[in-house]
């Protein structure tokens, strides 16, 4: 008699070949079927659009056997809850959520983090004086990013100014790249996103400036460009809860993992870096690692000037989860 597979289904944003955020999801998806082999059957659904529609594909997973299923985008949140209450048999992980139930786990990356190496690269190294960063909507997990970055990058570069371009989507390579031109057209000389598809690498590349990857290597798109990439990976947690699921020992769980577990790490360093400036940020990774830096370290105010950080204090991870107001320095409002 045939042994019974696990079967483990993985809804996508994006689609596999975006080159970034999908891409990275969808190789913790293989690593999953590399690891179990024979016992494990993985399915995915790409390009799901965020709200009802993926509530039809979670349902149309359950339906079909799955017995734990992955659901990769945050507006994927309430969807994920109302289908795991009518299959409270099956598992759900959501990512980069904050609400769980008796069959739903929530699951982050401490991108934050990455930013806040990149944005020490890209103070030490606009000649402009001029960082663009293309950001997609302003929920905490994109506010975290952007003052992290800003905030490095101002501690190495005090004369350094960040423009922000929101696009309203995660994926949409002809928005990102429209933002990527208005951005360099004001004067940039460095791009940031946290939008999922090589667009804004491939500008960057073509007007000969640099930038910085998002969430998967996007080197093949800006080789000339590309400083490092922060690349989430996902395919030990992937591994990880697909082995709980066998054991019978999956619980409901909120994980939010960094650079320590090595859920956010980093492409190669280019060249180009300065070697100083290169030390400084591998001795800025291995302080993130062994916790003895936090990336949210005082005195910070926030952008009206109040104070939020006292000197040495350190941010608690309620307020980070919840982050809605930007960092004394950044100009613009964050549109609601």
């Amino acid at each position: 008699m045939a042994e019974d597979k696990t079967k483990v289904g993985f809804v996508f944003v994006g689609p596999v070949g975006d080159g970034g955020w999908t891409t990275e999801h969808n190789n913790g998806r293989l690593a999953v079927e590399e690891a179990f082999g024979d016992k494990v059957e993985t399915v995915f659904q790409e390009k799901v659009p965020e709200g009802a529609d993926s509530e039809r594909v979670m349902t149309q997973m359950a339906l079909s056997g799955a017995d734990l299923i992955f659901t990769t985008s945050f507006g994927y949140m309430d969807p994920t809850i109302n289908v795991a209450k009518k299959f409270p048999d099956v598992k759900f992980e959501h990512a980069t959520g904050y609400r769980q139930s008796e069959n739903v786990s929530s699951y982050s990356a401490r991108f934050y983090e990455g930013r806040a190496v990149i944005g020490h690269i890209a103070g030490k190294m606009t000649k402009t004086n001029k960082v663009g960063y293309i950001a997609s909507f302003p929920i905490p997990e994109v506010i975290r990013g952007i003052n992290s970055a800003y905030l490095h990058a101002k501690r190495v570069n005090p004369d350094v100014e960040f423009s922000v371009v929101w696009v309203y989507t995660w994926e949409d390579a002809a928005k990102e790249a429209d933002a990527a031109e208005a951005l360099i057209n004001q004067g940039a000389d460095i791009l940031m996103q946290h939008t999922d598809t090589t667009a804004p690498m491939l500008k960057a590349e073509e007007a000969g400036i640099l930038a910085f990857g998002q969430a998967s290597d996007m080197i093949a798109a800006g080789p000339n460009a590309q400083l490092t990439s922060i690349i989430d990976d996902w395919a030990p947690y992937y591994i990880e809860r697909t082995q709980a699921v066998m054991d019978g020992t999956w619980g409901s769980q909120n994980t939010w993992h960094g650079i320590k577990e090595g859920m956010v790490a980093f492409a190669d360093m280019s060249d180009k870096i300065p070697t100083d400036v290169r030390a400084e940020a591998l001795q800025m990774i291995e302080d993130l690692k062994d916790g003895s830096y936090h990336a949210f370290t005082g005195p910070i105010n926030k952008q009206d000037g109040s104070a939020w950080l006292a000197e040495g204090e350190t941010a608690d991870d309620g307020t980070l989860a919840g982050m809605s107001f930007y960092v004394e320095g950044i100009t613009g409002d964050i549109p609601n």
